[in-house]
């Protein structure tokens, strides 16, 4: 029987270290299909050749974002899966500008000429973070470059609009000139280090109103636990819309009530992916079976949900604005992605056991979207899958759990920190 950890208690669900989510700064971005390098996989064979997938957190440097690319090439059967980061940061930024655009009659809740927004960051050395952080500031233009790319420090407070990491911008609506402020950002890391903490965004946007008050007309979060954490305590009562990312449930339910938007990074054609890649690599088949190419039970994937970067290993989910002009078509986003959700036969599909895990087992976007997803197929796909949730905060708690590897067919890793590849490599090399 699958042994499934508990999700999460419903006080851990309200927080949420993201989404995010894990995503790329690839800049060439390929859709051509991998090539064949899989090989059939046996209980026989060395840990160090098995099928290996990291998802959500890419293996990069926290501090440049340069790939490592070490360990996306460990073995023939090693690749990535997320979701293209910077499409999605523009699209998160795009849509609060638009937003603004259509709603410029009453945005400005004070009157006093200055869109002011405040921003929650989730993780200042996570590529996706990053991303969406630049994004939100390339579409407000409060951007500023250094070494040709948009800083994306946060600014603790900046109520005088005279920070250095950012600039006072100017949207040009309806023949009129706004400025557009970012009155404060911050890191959302807890005392105990757990970074994108919806908790702490809770209590900060306490603080920031209580400094800025109605200066406050936007909230724009990097991944929605975050941002609803801020709407529930604070924007929703005051009628300032909140952007986050991940399209969770809770947020998609909560544009009727007032939250502004979120981007859907298909979590669906993710989780899908995650363990796609694990049963071609243990069939022996072509990397890119049932996914640009139809299998023999008809799954397959149409290439304007995902691309696959060649020279990366990696394959991305494209994202999708969710506003109230759509948010009934995202309420359920556990539900598995229809083009690939048929079963697997047995006969040509045995089953084989998977280690897969979830860097934390509190983190929203993860443990109430991607693990129900990744639970929902592993069944199609014939895959028994162990999944092992840790704390967030460091990689011990979960690599003392992998103490017998021979045991798996395949291994699917979400790291702590991005830093941390050979942390999980090491044990695989015993």
């Amino acid at each position: 029987m699958k042994k499934v950890l508990s999700l999460v208690a419903a006080g851990a669900m309200l927080l949420s270290l993201a989404g995010c989510s894990s995503g790329s700064t690839a800049a060439a971005a390929s859709t051509a299909a991998a090539s064949t390098d899989a090989t059939v996989t046996t209980g026989d064979a060395a840990n160090k050749d098995k099928p290996l997938v990291w998802f959500n957190r890419q293996p990069s440097n926290s501090s440049t974002g340069e790939l490592d690319m070490t360990a996306l090439n460990y073995n023939a059967n090693t690749y990535y899966v997320g979701f293209d980061a910077n499409q999605g940061a523009e699209l998160q930024g795009d849509m609060i500008k638009s937003y603004i655009e259509a709603n410029i009659d009453a945005i400005d809740r004070n009157g006093d000429g200055v869109i002011g927004y405040v921003l929650a960051i989730g993780d200042i050395g996570h590529n996706d973070s990053i991303a969406r952080t630049r994004g939100v500031r390339k579409a407000l233009n409060t951007a500023v470059e250094k070494d040709g790319a948009i800083v994306s420090d946060p600014i603790g407070t900046n109520v005088d609009g005279s920070a250095t990491a950012v600039q006072d911008g100017t949207l040009e609506i309806g023949g009129k000139s706004y400025k557009v402020r970012e009155l404060a950002s911050q890191e959302m890391k807890n005392s105990s280090g757990a970074t994108w903490d919806a908790a702490t965004a809770g209590n900060t946007i306490g603080t920031w109103s209580s400094s800025f008050g109605d200066q406050i007309d936007i909230v724009a979060s990097n991944n929605d636990g975050m941002g609803m954490s801020m709407f529930n305590a604070w924007s929703k009562e005051n009628k300032v819309p909140t952007f986050g990312y991940d399209a969770n449930s809770d947020a998609v339910a909560a544009i009727a009530e007032g939250y502004g938007g979120t981007i859907s990074q298909h979590a669906d054609v993710q989780a899908y992916l995650t363990l796609r890649v694990l049963r071609n690599a243990l069939d022996g088949v072509d990397i890119d079976t049932g996914i640009g190419t139809a299998d023999d039970a008809g799954n397959v994937l149409s290439s304007d949900v995902y691309k696959y970067v060649a020279d990366e290993r990696s394959y991305y989910a494209l994202n999708v604005a969710v506003t109230s002009e759509n948010y009934k078509d995202f309420t359920d986003s556990t539900v598995t992605y229809a083009p690939v959700s048929n079963q697997l036969g047995e006969a040509t599909h045995a089953t084989k056991n998977v280690w897969l895990d979830i860097y934390n087992s509190a983190d929203n976007f993860l443990s109430s979207t991607y693990q129900p997803l990744l639970e929902n197929y592993d069944g199609l796909l014939n895959l028994k899958v162990e999944y092992i949730g840790g704390d967030g905060q460091t990689e011990s708690n979960i690599t003392n759990r992998l103490g017998n590897p021979s045991q798996y067919d395949a291994f699917a890793i979400n790291m702590v920190k991005t830093d941390n590849a050979a942390s999980y490599t090491s044990i695989l090399d015993q």
